[in-house]
């Protein structure tokens, strides 16, 4: 008997999916800089085979910028990265999950792109806005939790834009994608509650999350949890090197859960990023 051969051999034919995630290196305030990591790390991923690449939080601007989110002339750039990461995945295999500042309608929002084959195929604002301890998102950021059935503009291409959006594969049933930030997983009904509810199989989850004593283990609890309640697939992604470190640490923590198991975690505090190894996930 001859050894089967083709499709059968490929994991997608029988209703898995391979993911990654990564915390790219990235320079404050530098979406040049920043966009070239992250199309690099998209590349690994393609090079992988893997069907879904999610980012940090904000990597295309760094997290830990402060007021210079209020530049126009740094959202300027932001923009234009977008429109250069967008392109770039024209022949690649990933639908990559990148996090940015936005402009709509005079506010400001954290976002989270979702690209796939050279489309922007919607944004997704966070909903949560951590303003305690170290964190003081809304003094620069609007929440993006009311935003519902909207489109924005992004270089120049329009997309869907809100909190109510799903990303359904076409060539793999049962692959659907819902995306959140950071902290609407910390919240006790995350947004990600209601998108399992809809039909989501895999959840992503672009992160900044600054590292301190005893965090990264909560983190894992957090997204074992999660996974588990939701019977779904949970990336999670953490800023990692070249933010700033004037007041925060970063560990690049980037974790991969399934049902309420752990199944790959990428090292943290690392010197050379890299995308996590790719893992199989069931998308059914």
């Amino acid at each position: 008997m001859n050894a089967p051969t083709g499709p059968f051999l490929s994991i997608y034919t029988h209703g898995f999916a391979r993911v990654c995630v990564g915390a790219p290196a990235v320079r404050v305030a530098d979406p040049a800089f920043n966009v070239a990591r992250a199309i690099e790390m998209a590349q690994a991923a393609h090079q992988k085979s893997a069907a879904l690449l999610a980012l940090p939080e904000l990597g295309l601007s760094a997290y830990a910028i402060d007021d210079l989110l209020h530049q126009a002339r740094l959202l300027d750039a932001v923009e234009e990265a977008a429109g250069q990461l967008i392109a770039a995945t024209a022949d690649l295999m990933p639908v990559v999950v990148a996090g940015a500042p936005l402009r709509w309608r005079g506010r400001l929002y954290n976002c989270a792109l979702v690209i796939h084959r050279g489309r922007l195929l919607g944004v997704v604002p966070k909903t949560y806005l951590p303003n305690y301890r170290e964190f003081y998102e809304r003094r620069h950021f609007a929440s993006g939790g009311f935003v519902a059935g909207e489109e924005i503009e992004v270089a120049g291409r329009t997309a869907p834009f809100g909190t109510d959006l799903l990303f359904r594969a076409r060539d793999l049933p049962d692959f659907t994608l819902g995306v959140e930030i950071c902290e609407d997983v910390w919240v006790p009904v995350p947004p990600s509650t209601r998108a399992a509810m809809a039909g989501a199989t895999i959840v992503a989850n672009l992160s900044a999350s600054n590292a301190i004593v005893g965090k990264a283990d909560f983190r894992d609890l957090l997204c074992k949890a999660h996974s588990a309640r939701c019977l779904m697939a949970y990336l999670y992604s953490a800023a990692g090197p070249g933010e700033s470190t004037t007041d925060l640490a970063w560990d690049g923590q980037a974790t991969i859960y399934e049902n309420g198991e752990k199944l790959v975690e990428a090292p943290r505090f690392a010197e050379e990023p890299q995308p996590s190894p790719p893992t199989s996930i069931s998308s059914a």
